[in-house]
């Protein structure tokens, strides 16, 4: 019932009611919002505590962390200057072993130098000899020089010899290579060409096959145009027929050159005469028919 109560409520009533309704949703959403408002503040109270709390905690880890830091930095020294107390003796110990290895190759090195020399003093026997026979030569070591000067030249001819051919062999793999090339390129573009042909042939082919399409579309388009020219002289004739039939009867028609609007005019014209014979025939048929009940009474 309380619809049919509004029914029957005034406009200024229906406002008032809207306007009380209004009223108490704002006041229960002022009521929700202080109720709001005094939550965040204590959330941010509780925040503010608990970021206090937080603070102090991590200045007792930083604290608690630098006493870890200071004791392990000082184990670390004591262990760091043993440990190299001990390398370091390690380390003599390896220098004094050294030191007699070394000593006892070089004991083995001049045993082995003096060795060699006496098994080389016959060498130098000889050189006496030589230097002796020889009148070109005054000391040993003029003797030595002309045989290094000897020896190096024959290595640098068999170094530029081998040299020689080496570039030589390399010559030939460049030439037998750029002989492969050329071949290559030149069996390419006989390829290139024979392709180019094929493509020459039918190129000209197509032209062809074109050309005479080319010159069939021209004939028969020529034909087309003189039909069609013939279609609208007679369009043309049979328009001009109907018009004259037609000024006879109304004198308000205009002539048109449009070919399409005299086939349009012409068509009328025929149907106009169908639907007459039509009408005529009927007639006839009535007459006839009425002729046929009149003498049978």
């Amino acid at each position: 019932m309380p619809e049919h109560e509004d029914d029957h409520l005034t406009p200024a009533t229906r406002l008032l009611e809207k306007r009380r309704e209004m009223a108490e949703v704002e006041q229960a959403l002022a009521a929700q919002k202080e109720e709001f408002q005094m939550k965040m503040e204590s959330l941010q109270q509780r925040r503010e505590e608990l970021e206090r709390k937080e603070y102090q905690l991590k200045e007792s880890l930083l604290k608690f962390d630098k006493f870890l830091k200071e004791n392990d930095s000082k184990r670390a020294r004591a262990i760091k200057k043993a440990n190299d107390e001990r390398e370091l003796k390690k380390a003599k110990e390896r220098e004094i072993e050294r030191l007699k290895d070394e000593t006892a190759e070089l004991v083995r090195g001049r045993e082995k130098l003096q060795r060699k020399l006496e098994k080389h003093t016959i060498y130098h026997k000889y050189l006496d000899r030589v230097l002796e026979s020889a009148e070109e030569f005054h000391e040993i070591r003029e003797i030595i020089a002309r045989y290094d000067t000897l020896t190096a030249t024959h290595l640098d001819l068999l170094t530029a010899e081998n040299e020689n051919q080496d570039r030589l062999e390399s010559e030939k793999q460049n030439l037998m290579k750029y002989r492969e090339e050329k071949n290559n390129e030149i069996l390419g573009y006989n390829n290139q060409l024979a392709a180019i042909q094929t493509k020459l042939d039918k190129a000209q082919s197509t032209a062809v096959m074109w050309e005479s399409q080319w010159t069939h579309i021209k004939t028969t388009a020529a034909k087309k145009t003189l039909l069609l020219g013939r279609i609208k002289m007679a369009a043309h004739n049979l328009y001009q027929l109907v018009m004259q039939h037609q000024r006879s009867r109304r004198h308000e028609e205009e002539d048109t050159e449009d070919t399409n609007q005299q086939l349009d005019r012409i068509q009328q014209y025929i149907m106009d005469l169908n639907q007459i014979t039509a009408d005529i025939k009927k007639a006839e048929a009535l007459a006839a028919s009425v002729t046929q009940v009149s003498s049978s009474n």
